[in-house]
């Protein structure tokens, strides 16, 4: 979840108006936790976490919000007047993290005409966040470990340690047991920055926030792009609903992105139907046991395929809708109402098949 530039005057969140000092760097706690069980789990265990300076691991998927429930935690320590200073390791080059993170002394190298201090120098008395610390080499790895052990550094081409009073919180989207195994992640250091682990739960198992995830999303970013999205339709948050979200928090801010820049439902439907559509056409094999007429049966059928149809020609056409429907020789009126209708039918069946799960298990 980046909820990036948290800076508006003011956000409108179903009905009250939220201040610029409080979505000055997050979105509201109501936002971040929502209703769920396992967010509400993570919020308790924040809340034990936050006046301790224990390392803490953060994972979950990618776009999970990772780095919000960082700076909540920095937030709520008595360090939050502090820096927070984050790397993110796989955007800095193998050859270069070891000097961002430690700084380097004048003459270290090449190209070394001054003193630099690094990342840790930066974050004395507050927060260092290392997002996807899997990505660290084994030198730097090593280098970590006696910054966790001792609160000590050397900085490249230092003679003497420097220490640092710092708070470690790490994230990773990997799962660092097999990372061991594999050979690419020290042991020593995973027991280290693992005192204590937080997981941030897939979006997908947290269907119930999702309206709430959006509506503050539509209306962060009409105020962002200055623009009037109405709120998404019944048709669309069912549509949300069974979608996978295999981009979770962040899938959802690029689509809700999407639909207030281009203004219209139909900006977004393509990639919601297509998804049903495949899961549809796993899911429809007839079967012949007398409970459904023949007629039935055959409208089904032919549906189906139209659909299958309908979704090969977007792909075909790079989801441009317009040249679908020429292709196919419909109207664009037409093909979007096919779509609409097709993500009705893919949400309906599933719902089915839930309900199916649910008395089957009682």
């Amino acid at each position: 979840m980046s909820f990036v530039d948290h800076n508006l005057t003011s956000l409108k969140l179903n009905g009250p108006s939220i201040s610029a000092d409080v979505v000055k760097d997050l979105p509201p706690e109501e936002v971040i936790f929502g209703a769920s069980i396992g967010m509400r789990i993570v919020r308790e265990k924040l809340l034990k976490l936050a006046d301790t300076s224990v390392p803490v691991l953060i994972h979950g998927e990618s776009g999970t919000g990772k780095e919000v429930v960082a700076k909540l935690l920095h937030q709520w320590s008595p360090w939050q007047g502090s820096p927070f200073v984050k790397i993110n390791c796989p955007s800095i080059p193998t050859t270069l993290i070891e000097s961002e993170l430690f700084g380097y002394e004048k003459g270290a190298f090449t190209g070394a005409h001054g003193a630099k201090a690094g990342r840790v120098a930066q974050a004395h008395e507050g927060t260092l966040f290392l997002d996807e610390i899997a990505e660290l080499d084994f030198a730097t790895q090593s280098k970590l470990l006696q910054l966790l052990q001792d609160g000590e550094y050397y900085p490249i081409g230092g003679k003497k340690e420097k220490r640092v009073d710092v708070r470690v919180i790490c994230a990773t989207n990997r799962d660092l047991q097999k990372e061991i195994e594999l050979g690419t992640f020290r042991r020593d250091l995973f027991y280290r920055i693992n005192v204590v682990n937080v997981r941030l739960p897939a979006l997908r198992e947290r269907i119930i926030d999702i309206p709430l995830l959006a509506n503050y999303l539509l209306s962060y970013y009409n105020l962002k792009f200055n623009r009037n999205s109405p709120p998404f339709s019944a048709t669309i948050f069912r549509a949300f609903t069974q979608h996978s979200w295999a981009g979770n928090i962040r899938e959802l801010e690029n689509l809700t992105k999407r639909y207030v820049i281009l203004g219209s439902e139909d900006a977004i439907w393509a990639e919601l139907v297509s998804e049903e559509a495949q899961i549809s056409d796993q899911k429809s094999d007839v079967v012949f046991d007398g409970s459904v007429p023949l007629r039935k049966l055959t409208r089904r059928a032919a549906r189906d395929f139209e659909h299958k149809i309908i979704l090969k020609a977007l792909q075909n056409h790079k989801w441009n809708r317009k040249e679908a429907a020429r292709s196919l020789r419909i109207s664009y009126r037409a093909l979007l109402y096919k779509l609409r209708e097709a993500a009705d039918i893919a949400a309906h069946r599933t719902a089915e098949q839930r309900a199916a799960q649910q008395i089957a298990s009682d």
